[in-house]
């Protein structure tokens, strides 16, 4: 692939909710190419598993704890779409709900229903929430960002257990998991909304969200390279 040629990445999201995340990747130069429950189109660069509703619990191993309803018909497809990306050493990146699948799929769990004293830092019913964020030295973040930013929040649902490879790399003030890597893996993960703090939606009261994803596209510009 060429310098000049854009890289095309595949999205998932819920139906009609992915415009942010095309916005921020055509900004980056990128071609988004989004979907409700497509299948794998391996052609693409990199993978991002977009926000959205809760997984199945059973899919984790537990009966339902405080979940929302799911929808099995993304989770299937979500779920099928990083084993093929993964397979295939392709870039992935999760936002939010596609941090929590990233953790499920191999092999991890989740909070379903983080403790009321907690989810008044995280998750409103009007608008993302604020709140600060502590980085592992050395990690992307904290290259990008330093050892402790703010970003924003809206969550009911956290990483517990971690799966295979994967690594915590930010936690919140209460010490939920905030992002996940995959050392030797491309595999990357927030748990808050880059998309939602990026360009026409950049914010003063948190750090910039492009960098992230910029990151990520260089992570699939690389891959060509190996």
């Amino acid at each position: 692939m060429s310098a000049s040629t854009p890289l095309i990445i595949q999205l998932s999201g819920s139906q009609g909710k992915t415009d942010r995340y095309e916005q921020a990747l055509r900004a980056l130069g990128a071609v988004p190419l989004p979907g409700y429950c497509p299948a794998p189109d391996l052609s693409c660069d990199g993978l991002i598993l977009c926000g959205g509703g809760d997984l199945e619990s059973t899919l984790f191993g537990q009966e339902n704890q405080g979940s929302n309803p799911p929808d099995a018909a993304r989770d299937q497809a979500e779920l099928e779409l990083f084993r093929a990306f993964h397979q295939a050493n392709k870039p992935i990146l999760g936002i939010c709900r596609g941090m929590q699948v990233i953790n499920v799929a191999l092999g991890g769990d989740l909070i379903q229903d983080l403790s009321p004293n907690i989810r008044l830092f995280h998750s409103s019913d009007r608008e993302d929430l604020v709140h600060p964020v502590r980085s592992l030295e050395g990690s992307f973040l904290h290259q990008l960002y330093g050892p402790r930013f703010p970003v924003n929040s809206l969550h009911h649902q956290a990483v517990d257990r971690l799966g295979g490879g994967l690594r915590a790399i930010a936690w919140s003030e209460s010490g939920v998991i905030e992002a996940l890597d995959c050392p030797g893996r491309p595999i990357l993960a927030v748990q808050f909304h880059p998309e939602r703090m990026a360009f026409a939606h950049r914010r003063p009261d948190t750090v910039d969200g492009a960098p992230i994803l910029s990151h990520f596209l260089t992570l699939c510009q690389q891959a060509h390279t190996l």
